[in-house]
């Protein structure tokens, strides 16, 4: 329950563009000293903090003489090489007041798949946090192309959260809480807690009304979802509400988390990744991968689409084409059409002992929500 959320020993708090930045696009001290005054209070009581922030390519925005968010992406990595900078170093100095370092880590969804990287990046945040620096975590906007790219901090948040196993996440907005309708409609109420997808039902979720942001309700309640579904509680409220929610006060909206504890990296692969291309299995593939959980071998695929390398996610698809699981191939897309339908112990005597394994490993294979 919320009161938990005073005896926290490990938060993760997200805060998002809208909530750092000026209309024009330039990060508003005021806010970010407000914030970290909140932060720090809590680090200094002994609760070790994530900070994932949002605000990178806001920030770039005035220092490069734009008015909007640029559409291109190439115009948004400029924007966000630019605004990283700034981003981190008002952070520093916010921080420094207290005395407390921060140290800047930034992710993209293609690091997190890789088993290396992803073991790197739960080091690397660990020992952070051992060391009594506040991480200040977001995507790297720089380099990120729409296929690598978590989509929002939100999502990255809840993943954040999973990955360092917090005790609890918090969501800051520039809404205040979850409402059943449009929070600027007459009649609109304030959900105070959600148990469940069933809790949802009916709730109208707005898209993303901020110009500088790439959020909104819809996000904030997905990544809520991935979250809870990992056994971690969320609060979603207002940035001016922070305070409130880390001391678990009834402000915004609580998620209660779910009983379910899967995995990081396969959190990571069913949240953080999509498809780089799709297999097409037989029925008895399908039930044997979703029904029983085994591996995925050459003999149950019929087809293969797209391009990928060794150690992509691919989508695997039933027979009608409805995507089933995901999991990180172990070869090539232009060696699997001579694989198929052949059996392992057949393909090493033809091709060599390198052949008599999984087309995918059942530890690298993750069975998708509505199959789940």
């Amino acid at each position: 329950m919320r009161e938990h959320l005073s005896s926290a020993s490990k938060v993760v708090v997200k805060v998002g563009s809208s909530s750092l930045t000026t209309p024009q696009g330039m990060i508003d001290v005021d806010r970010v000293d407000a914030l970290v005054d909140v932060l720090a209070a809590r680090r200094r009581a002994g609760t070790q903090i994530v900070l994932v922030s949002s605000g990178a390519i806001a920030a770039g925005l005035g220092p490069l003489g734009l008015t909007a968010r640029p559409r291109d992406l190439a115009t948004q990595q400029a924007a966000a090489s630019v605004g990283q900078g700034v981003l981190v170093a008002r952070y520093t100095s916010s921080f420094a007041r207290y005395s407390l370092r921060v140290g800047q880590v930034l992710l993209t969804a293609d690091d997190m798949m890789r088993r290396a990287h992803h073991a790197n990046a739960q080091r690397t945040l660990n020992r952070l946090l051992e060391l009594g620096i506040v991480p200040i975590v977001n995507e790297n906007d720089t380099v990120a192309t729409d296929e690598i790219r978590f989509g929002d901090n939100d999502r990255l948040a809840a993943l954040v959260s999973h990955l360092i196993h917090a005790d609890a996440l918090v969501l800051l907005s520039d809404v205040d809480a979850l409402y059943d309708g449009p929070p600027s409609r007459s009649g609109s109420r304030r959900l105070t807690e959600i148990r469940g997808a069933g809790d949802l039902i009916g709730v109208e979720l707005g898209r993303n009304g901020a110009s500088v942001g790439t959020g909104g309700m819809v996000t904030k309640v997905q990544a809520a979802r991935i979250a809870t579904g990992a056994g971690v509680p969320v609060v979603l409220t207002g940035a001016a509400h922070a305070a409130q929610a880390l001391s678990g006060a009834d402000v915004g909206t609580y998620f209660h988390p779910g009983g379910r504890h899967p995995g990081t990296r396969l959190l990571w692969l069913a949240h953080a990744t999509t498809g780089r291309g799709r297999l097409h299995l037989d029925q008895g593939a399908v039930d044997a991968i979703v029904g029983r959980r085994k591996s995925l071998l050459p003999a149950g695929v019929t087809s293969v689409e797209g391009e990928f390398a060794a150690g992509d996610p691919v989508d695997l698809c039933e027979p009608e084409g409805l995507v089933v699981a995901r999991g990180l191939v172990n070869f090539d897309a232009a060696e699997i059409p001579g694989l198929l339908g052949r059996s392992t112990r057949e393909l090493a005597s033809t091709l060599g002992p390198e052949y008599e394994r999984e087309l995918i490993h059942r530890d690298d294979i993750v069975i998708l929500e509505a199959h789940s």
